[in-house]
């Protein structure tokens, strides 16, 4: 274990925390999808919201896998990056706690209203396998 290298429970709780992910998904013939997404972690699994018809739970279905990386962008930097496998289920909770999570109160509500569940609204959910962390605060 390197001197910068995060705890399990370290790395549990900067996941649990509140940052932005970077999901990266295979693409046939090309390099993976990576976009910014929203998620919530909880009991082991990263779960992120979508379009059932969505480009990325397209390629989730297709692939099976994939990687999140989430970080903090001002010093001293941290990051995680989580990667395994995908299973992807009907939206069978609410988004309206990640939009507040995200937003806050007010515009969390009103994203919420703004975009409700459709028939196509899915969870996908990941499972981290392996785990790259790194913690530039600690002392080395």
């Amino acid at each position: 274990m390197a001197d910068t290298d995060m705890t399990s429970d370290e790395r549990e709780a900067f996941l649990a925390d509140l940052h932005v992910g970077i999901l990266s998904i295979q693409r046939d013939g090309k390099g993976p999808l990576a976009l910014p997404i929203w998620y919530h972690y909880e009991a082991g699994v990263v779960m992120i919201w979508m379009s059932g018809d969505s480009v990325k739970a397209t390629l989730l279905r297709r692939h099976g896998r994939a990687s999140m990386t989430v970080q903090d962008e001002s010093p001293p930097y941290r990051y995680v990056m989580v990667e395994g496998p995908v299973t992807i289920d009907r939206a069978d909770r609410d988004i309206l706690p990640v939009a507040i999570r995200y937003l806050g109160e007010e515009m969390g509500r009103g994203y919420a209203e703004m975009n409700p569940p459709t028939e196509s609204s899915v969870i996908a959910r990941l499972t981290p396998e392996r785990w790259l962390t790194t913690d530039y605060g600690k002392p080395g």
